[in-house]
């Protein structure tokens, strides 16, 4: 099993910044790919960001230009920071841990936490 510790959501402004944190632990491996996924209220959740160990990265088109993944292999963590959020940003984020063993994909999510883009 994974187990995660997120931090840093909260309420922010619009055109606000705000980095969130993920320290994954438990049956991990440096070969993986970490990231953060959203959901908001009535929507599929959606892939936000994602980095592989090696460090290329993925980004969803409407935050492209706006966030900045970043992670520690050493450490296991996952930053994502987020700079001229929208409104449409609010949603609750969840950090992710996937790998191969044995030939067999594993996804874990975190608990999720909180980003509200508001006036």
């Amino acid at each position: 099993q994974v187990q995660f510790v997120e931090s840093g959501g909260g309420l922010v402004q619009p055109g606000g910044s705000l980095r969130l944190s993920c320290a994954a632990s438990g049956s991990i491996f440096s070969i993986s790919t970490m990231g953060w996924y959203r959901q908001a209220p009535g929507k599929q959740r959606e892939l936000v960001a994602n980095i592989a160990s090696g460090g290329s990265t993925k980004y969803a088109d409407s935050v492209k230009g706006r966030f900045t993944i970043s992670r520690d292999n050493t450490k296991m963590t996952v930053q994502l920071q987020m700079n001229s959020l929208k409104p449409e940003d609010t949603a609750v984020y969840y950090c992710y841990y996937s790998d191969y063993q044995r030939g067999v994909r594993r996804d874990y999510w975190g608990q999720g936490t909180q980003v509200t883009v508001s006036s």
